[in-house]
């Protein structure tokens, strides 16, 4: 009889199991949820993102060249990216799909070369890694991190790796990690949007031509449509644009243009802000000296009802970029050498906000300082790029010579810290315009002046050269070398990426900017505790999991003795 009751009750718990699973299956089949169990909840995909996957309407391809045998960072990389994908898959598991490939699998060089050839031009950076073999040996290995998106007939390359020369490797790897997100949903939204937003550099004052912005008006073509274009007082003719990039003008605005620029602000417009209030003439330079002096464009009490005042100075910097100079005697061979050139800093980006997080060192050339001004409380500001502890200011008019790069700057001179360069404003703002008699500007249509803007945004910057790529006359026509890329060196600088966060952010409508603020906690491990522990770890580590399953199958043994005794 006990037996009959032990075999029923075995019966009636297979049978309680098997029903069990079948409703939890069927309940997941029809109640869809993730779990994640991370405090910074890593895996989870923004609502942002999970809206864009779901319209998608066409295929979406990626092509992902981090494959094959990779050092450990780069591994964890590729895991990461693998990850990202999958999860992006689970919202969009028809229009979504993915290869991993690696570029140099193929044994014939001549078809590697032609594939880095072509990756290059379509805009993915390569990076040389050491990679160890199972002998020990090591060897150089080119690496592509980055993908290519292809949506209909379109390909667009994005890089991947987050190359700051100033940090390490690890922080490196894990800013890249987590920036992937943005980096992928962001392009796929470009790719799969039915409309384009429209972007404009102004001309008419002198600002840079076409192919000194040539480099980032390529890639701002990846997101926008790009236009360049004449104001000439005509009242609206801003209107129908996302933002509006004022870059190094040199010539003063009209006040019908300043008019126009204002109310295109005051109906949400965005613009970003990149000026020199200080010329100097480089060509003059290397000729041994030149002078600074202040250019006012006419558009200083605009900006200071706007709350910024760019001030009449250049700035100076011990953490700054070197310039060739010939330090042979007059009449003999040139003899170039680097020198530090103070008035070129070179900024570190904070990690505190979207537009700055994760960003290489970026160039400048002949910044001034912006302070803030006024106390409008509809205007928030803040500091994007700032100077470094050690540096000071020079005023307009000054003389500016080669002779400086002999001399070794004193901490004591160089005393004013974090001197801010780029200030991005948010709020409503009130016009420059009120109270004040409106210029005479072409219109169609009566105009409606707006006293106080909807809530908008503008980002001054004190160096309009931050956008200006190099231009290199060659047989064939003017090559643009690429934004951030210095000649001298062969160092790349953040510049290209800082401004297109910065009209990302401008532009950004939907809260997608904010993935790129998104921080994942480093766990590094502590490098000298496992030099000092590793043996009592590794010990652990092979003994505890055979005593657990040996103390496991005694209890085991113990209790079924004593329950069928």
């Amino acid at each position: 009889m006990k037996r009959r009751q032990l075999k029923r009750m075995h019966i009636i718990q297979l049978v309680s199991a098997m029903v069990i699973i079948v409703l939890v299956n069927f309940i997941a089949s029809r109640v869809f949820h993730r779990f994640d169990l991370t405090t910074e909840k890593r895996y989870t995909l923004s609502e942002e993102t999970r809206v864009i996957l779901r319209d998608l309407d066409e295929i979406v391809y990626i092509r992902v060249y981090l494959e094959g045998d990779l050092p450990v960072g780069f591994s964890r990389l590729n895991t990461a990216i693998r990850e990202l994908l999958d999860e992006f898959r689970v919202y969009a598991p028809q229009n979504l799909q993915y290869e991993f490939i690696d570029p140099v699998e193929d044994p014939d060089p001549q078809i590697r070369r032609n594939l880095f050839n072509q990756l290059y031009g379509i805009g993915l950076q390569p990076t040389n890694v050491q990679v160890r073999a199972k002998d020990g040996s090591t060897s150089q290995k080119i690496v592509f991190p980055g993908a290519v998106i292809s949506y209909e007939e379109a390909d667009v390359a994005v890089n991947l790796l987050k190359n700051n020369p100033g940090l390490p490797g690890e922080v490196n790897l894990h800013q890249s990690i987590q920036s992937l997100e943005y980096e992928f949903i962001g392009m796929i939204k470009t790719l799969s949007s039915d409309s384009i937003a429209k972007v404009a550099f102004l001309e008419g004052h002198g600002e840079l031509d076409a192919y000194q912005v040539g480099d980032i008006t390529k890639d701002l073509a990846n997101f926008y449509q790009v236009d360049r274009g004449v104001i000439g007082g005509r009242y609206g003719s801003l209107n129908g644009y996302r933002a509006v990039i004022i870059a190094k003008p040199v010539k003063a605005f009209s006040e019908a243009d300043k008019f126009v620029i204002d109310q295109y602000i005051m109906q949400g417009g965005k613009v970003l802000w990149l000026l020199d209030p200080v010329q100097v003439s480089m060509d003059s330079l290397f000729m041994g000296m030149t002078f600074a002096l202040y250019n006012p464009l006419n558009i200083e009490d605009q900006l200071f009802r706007y709350g910024v005042r760019l001030n009449p100075h250049l700035v100076k910097d011990i953490q700054c970029h070197v310039i060739p100079v010939n330090k042979g005697l007059a009449g003999a061979q040139a003899q170039w050498e680097f020198s530090p050139w103070y008035y070129f800093p070179l900024i570190s980006p904070g990690n505190d906000h979207p537009v700055t997080r994760s960003l290489n060192m970026i160039k400048i050339e002949f910044g001034s300082d912006i302070d803030t001004v006024g106390e409008n409380p509809a205007i928030k500001k803040t500091v994007l790029l700032a100077t470094s502890p050690y540096s000071r200011i020079v005023a307009a008019p000054a003389e500016i010579s080669l002779r400086e790069t002999q001399r070794q700057p004193s901490q004591a001179a160089y005393n004013r810290a974090h001197l801010p360069l780029a200030i991005l404003l948010e709020g409503n703002f009130e016009s420059v315009f009120t109270n004040r008699s409106i210029p005479d500007v072409q219109s169609h249509k009566p105009i409606q002046f707006a006293g106080i803007s909807r809530s908008t945004r503008m980002i001054v910057m004190g160096d309009g050269d931050i956008i200006r790529n190099e231009v290199i006359d060659s047989p064939n026509g003017p090559v643009m070398v690429p934004l951030g890329f210095d000649q001298y060196t062969s160092q790349s600088f953040g510049n290209k990426e800082f401004i297109l966060n910065a009209v990302n952010y401008l532009t950004d409508e939907t809260g997608l900017i904010s993935l790129r603020g998104r921080e994942f906690r480093m766990r590094l491990l502590d490098r000298q505790r496992i030099l000092e522990e590793s043996d009592k770890w590794k010990v652990i580590n092979t003994a505890v999991p055979v005593l657990l399953v040996i103390s496991f199958g005694a209890g085991v043994g113990v209790y079924r003795r004593r329950r069928f005794r």
